[in-house]
């Protein structure tokens, strides 16, 4: 019941029966409790039903409850706490050169940054349900490992136990909700499935866009995860064997062409501002548009070359999945403007079927904040999968 208000919107008693199967009074008595936990309250009142009589909607509730979702990068840390109706409860992001960093470190700042949100959490009243990390890696979920982080040069991390072992150190107790890790750029198309601009196509590919390029797939409405869970690793694409070397060690690579370090490279010499890592990331991408602004040659050509590329790659991507769309995320999208006419011109030259496809071609409206929506939102299956771990209202 849950779920299907989730993934259905608001509706009547009667229209969710029909929609279910369950019988009225079993709807009743599933809403009854589900209103008790606060998980769901009467939404306004529909008209025009099967019986042309005004019947009241049931909705989502959910506003004492938080999935929350943390990203670990190469240039920052963040943190961003949903309610159910993806409502951003918290949101926080850190600038850190995670790659200069050991491993260890990075679970102590990312554990800080993790206190910090259950803190607001607790001061907001808001009950956490569950956490999921996303690293830019091949990720062992079931173990809750990073089997290879080649942009932050992690091997073989426990990362679900590192967090929770330094929560516990942190706040006395062990976490009581669980934590997952998972690959970013999954739970960023998940995220853009769940919430994007193209919420709920069912044929969906989104890039990534930061240092390393990683896609995220889905396919007839479900997660590409492979065989062993490693999919969608394509900013390691070999398409220029002369080119530049790798954070992978290979030489390239995809990601090497298109990847932040790429364009700064590109648009700026080793002392630019644009290439210190301990400023935001927002701030350094504001250089970049403020010079492109100002007509700057070596910048507009850094962006057209990166444009070129990213549709050279994504042409590959679009003739091997025939998405219904194509999402660029991150600083691709916050670059769009200068980014998408020469990704467009690639597309329509290497994409073998008439008019792309039919892949519509779409700018990221959730930014660099897809990865952590999607960890929470991935956060709320503990929940949909089982209701009553939330309590009845009063008695939280």
């Amino acid at each position: 019941m849950l779920r299907h208000l989730r993934d259905a919107g608001p509706r009547s008693r009667a229209r969710i029966a029909v929609e279910t199967g369950l019988t009225k009074g079993t709807v009743s008595s599933l809403v009854s409790e589900l209103v008790e936990r606060g998980l769901a309250r009467d939404g306004e009142v529909e008209r025009g039903g099967a019986i042309g009589r005004p019947a009241q909607s049931v909705e989502l509730d959910g506003r004492r409850i938080g999935g929350i979702g943390v990203e670990i990068n190469v240039d920052y840390l963040s943190v961003l706490v949903l309610d159910l109706r993806n409502s951003v409860v918290v949101a926080h992001r850190v600038a850190l050169d995670v790659q200069a960093l050991a491993a260890d470190v990075v679970l102590d700042a990312v554990t800080d940054l993790a206190v910090r949100a259950l803190d607001e959490c607790a001061r907001l009243g808001v009950v956490p349900i569950g956490m999921t990390l996303a690293v830019p890696a091949l990720v062992d979920v079931e173990a809750g490992v990073v089997a290879f982080a080649p942009n932050l040069h992690w091997h073989q991390v426990g990362v679900v136990a590192g967090v929770v072992d330094r929560l516990a150190a942190r706040t006395g107790a062990r976490p009581g909700f669980p934590i997952k890790v998972d690959n970013d750029a999954n739970l960023s198309v998940l995220g853009e499935f769940a919430m994007g601009s193209v919420a709920g196509t069912s044929d969906l590919v989104y890039l990534t866009g930061a240092t390393g390029v990683g896609g995220g797939v889905i396919v007839g409405g479900r997660l590409l995860r492979g065989a062993e869970g490693f999919s969608g690793e394509v900013g390691h694409i070999q398409l220029d064997p002369a080119g530049h070397v790798c954070g992978c060690g290979r030489r390239g690579c995809w990601e090497t062409m298109v990847g932040l370090a790429g364009l700064f490279r590109m648009a700026a010499d080793a002392h630019d501002v644009v290439r210190n890592p301990s400023l935001d990331l927002d701030q350094r991408l504001e250089v970049i548009r403020r010079r492109a602004e100002a007509g700057e040659p070596r910048t507009l050509d850094a962006l057209s070359r990166v444009g070129a590329a990213l549709g050279l790659g994504a042409s590959v991507l679009v003739n091997v999945f025939n998405p219904r769309a194509l999402v660029l995320g991150g600083y691709f999208a916050s670059l769009g403007a200068y980014l998408l006419g020469p990704v467009m011109c690639e597309l329509r030259a290497r994409v073998l079927a008439l008019d792309i496809g039919g892949c519509r071609v779409e700018l990221s409206r959730l930014g660099f904040t897809a990865a952590a929506r999607g960890g929470a939102h991935v956060a709320f299956e503990t929940l949909l999968d089982d209701p009553t771990v939330v309590a009845v209202a009063g008695e939280w």
